[in-house]
């Protein structure tokens, strides 16, 4: 059985990640990259799995994306529905900032 080392649980019953994501405070917004294309800029991720996080905003959100430190950015401007894909993959609204 394996244990998980964060929380001494076994994995299967590990909570580490719903933890994480509700201690989060995400900010949203938008940058002008090379030859004016607009990126949108998501921050302020600690302790989450940033590949899975990015691999599913982009598949929700049907763009192109990378992960850059502790930040996503995806191209074009999605400043309106990042929110709502965000909570449907756990993270509270109310930690969710623009």
């Amino acid at each position: 059985m394996n244990i998980c080392p964060k929380c001494g649980l076994p994995l299967q019953a590990c909570v580490c990640e719903e933890i994480a994501k509700e201690e989060q405070r995400i900010h949203i917004g938008t940058e002008k990259k090379r030859f004016g294309k607009i990126a949108t800029i998501i921050s302020g991720f600690h302790g989450v799995d940033m590949k899975s996080t990015a691999k599913n905003l982009k598949q929700a959100l049907a763009c192109g994306g990378t992960v850059k430190g502790n930040t996503v950015e995806l191209q074009g401007d999605h400043t309106k529905t990042v929110r709502a894909v965000l909570v449907k993959l756990g993270f509270p609204e109310e930690s969710i900032g623009a």
